[in-house]
């Protein structure tokens, strides 16, 4: 895969629920795409931001609030629809063009399914970067770790809040930065 010099590293958050039980007539939404920008020739991280998403076929439970941070009332302050984040992130990225990353492959399936049900284009390329697996080849590991765990086997720092979709990306991205050199 030919990876761009800029590089999108995304981090969801999406409605849940404990033990995963999905309510009847309810689907997993976005709730919030954090979003920044890596670029690999200066090393720096820029562009960081949270995009705030209503979700359009469930409603935010209280475990979601305790585990993200996100509610119903920070949502109908800052949130857009979802069509309208991609449309946002298409031309503040220019993220069809570019290399997207993500830790794990949550967040590019879920913005593929989304995209799907709702019959709009995905904003982003076709090149999507696993960084969980990279971090994983590229260390010799036998297992997956967390993104807490894995900045902790680098001797970093977490920087945030962990399930903050903004910060959950940018520590993302300093993992790609350091298995990228």
């Amino acid at each position: 895969m030919k990876t761009t010099n800029e590089i999108i590293i995304i981090d969801l958050e999406a409605t849940c629920w404990e033990n995963d039980r999905i309510p009847i007539g309810q689907k997993v939404d976005i709730i919030e795409i954090g979003i920044c920008e890596l670029n690999r020739t200066t090393k720096a991280i820029s562009k960081k931001q949270s995009i705030y998403v209503i979700p359009e076929r469930s409603r935010i439970s209280r475990f979601c609030t305790d585990l993200t941070g996100i509610t119903p009332q920070l949502i109908e302050e800052k949130g857009i629809y979802f069509e309208e984040a991609c449309e946002k992130i298409k031309n503040e990225y220019h993220s069809s063009q570019l290399t997207w990353a993500g830790f794990g492959s949550f967040d590019q399936e879920q913005i593929m399914e989304q995209c799907d049900y709702l019959g709009i284009e995905n904003p982003f390329s076709e090149n999507y970067i696993n960084v969980m697996h990279q971090f994983k080849n590229y260390n010799g590991l036998h297992k997956m770790m967390g993104l807490k765990r894995a900045l902790k086997f680098l001797n970093m720092n977490f920087e945030g809040n962990h399930h903050s979709g903004a910060d959950d990306a940018y520590n993302a991205a300093k993992i790609l930065k350091e298995i990228l050199r």
